[in-house]
């Protein structure tokens, strides 16, 4: 099978979606000849012209907006936003519009609209440009929010995504854009709400979302040396949230560690933490259930403290000796 970069594997998704339904659009800021701030709209606009991939005036308002009332008359926007900062600027139009009117008109009413958006740090974007807000989505009812970890899961759930009658905010790590794996060339599609098993193991499980998952997977290297086997569980959906596998694998070793890039304190952790304590696993727990998450700083500039202010692998093999070697 052949691979290809995570970056690629969003393109084929949107253009396959484009080719199959007309009402499926794209707009945002600079994403037709420029081709998107990371590229990943890059050569869509010779395919599809001007009116599908709608270059749009630089306000995430008027952008959001612009997909909520589209979405209201049948269309299905995909509406890119540069920085997954930016949502901020939007809120309004996501929050209190595209979440809330489906179930404000009795269903009568569908919002089919997805928000991509780069989120996480790594590039040096400081600050403004390199949040991780994925907690203050998953806290509005009427709001999916998807974190794909691989170029496979990136297509895969785009495309559930798009067809999807809600409407849904997919993250796309600015790590993970050049990241390969094996995508089939053909149309495929991932339930939202599936959760994915990315490595098995017996003694401990992490459960990891987007860039931490492959921080994870570098950690479970490490620790096989030291005979410890970690189990990693990719949510890929944090709503709707694949309670079940998180609780059997827990179930399974004993133990837990729950790591994310966003800030600890409000993070996601905290409720997946809340799902397993409130569940049959919290009798099976050998030890306390462990929560790795970013500094509550905003992020540097600097490429050092960068890295320190959010889990890096030696904080993840820390964290899961230290579950492992509990009493």
């Amino acid at each position: 099978m052949r691979e290809i970069t995570y970056l690629e594997a969003v393109r084929e998704a949107m253009s396959q979606e484009m080719r199959k339904n007309e009402d499926v659009y794209i707009l945002g800021e600079d994403i037709g000849v420029y081709g998107g701030a990371f590229g990943v709209t890059r050569g869509m606009i010779e395919e599809f012209g001007p009116e599908r991939v709608r270059n749009t005036p630089i306000s995430e308002a008027a952008i959001a907006g612009a997909a909520v009332g589209s979405a209201l008359t049948g269309m299905r926007p995909i509406l890119e936003l540069q920085f997954s900062d930016f949502i901020t600027i939007a809120m309004d139009q996501l929050v209190n519009q595209a979440a809330k009117l489906r179930y404000m008109f009795g269903g009568k009413g569908k919002v089919p609209m997805v928000v991509r958006t780069p989120a996480g740090s790594g590039t040096g974007a400081a600050a403004q440009h390199s949040q991780s807000l994925e907690a203050w989505m998953a806290h509005i009812p009427g709001l999916k929010v998807v974190q794909p970890s691989t170029a496979y899961d990136a297509k895969g759930l785009l495309k559930a995504a798009i067809d999807d009658d809600n409407p849904v905010i997919f993250y796309e790590h600015k790590l993970l854009y050049k990241t390969k794996s094996h995508v089939p060339e053909e149309q495929y599609s991932i339930p939202l709400g599936k959760a994915d098993i990315k490595r098995k193991g017996k003694d401990v499980t992490i459960v990891a979302t987007a860039i931490m998952v492959h921080k994870a997977l570098e950690a479970a290297k490490e620790l096989e040396k030291e005979g410890i086997d970690v189990e990693i569980v990719d949510p890929r959906t944090l709503v709707p949230l694949d309670e079940e596998t998180i609780v059997e694998s827990v179930k399974k070793t004993g133990r837990v560690v729950v790591v994310h890039e966003a800030v600890k304190r409000g993070g996601y952790g905290g409720e997946i933490a809340s799902v397993i304590a409130e569940s049959e696993a919290f009798d099976y727990l050998d030890a306390p259930i462990k929560r790795l998450g970013g500094l509550p700083v905003p992020i540097p500039y600097n490429p050092n403290l960068e890295k320190a202010a959010v889990p890096q692998v030696p904080d993840i093999i820390k964290a899961v000796k230290e579950t492992v070697q509990f009493k």
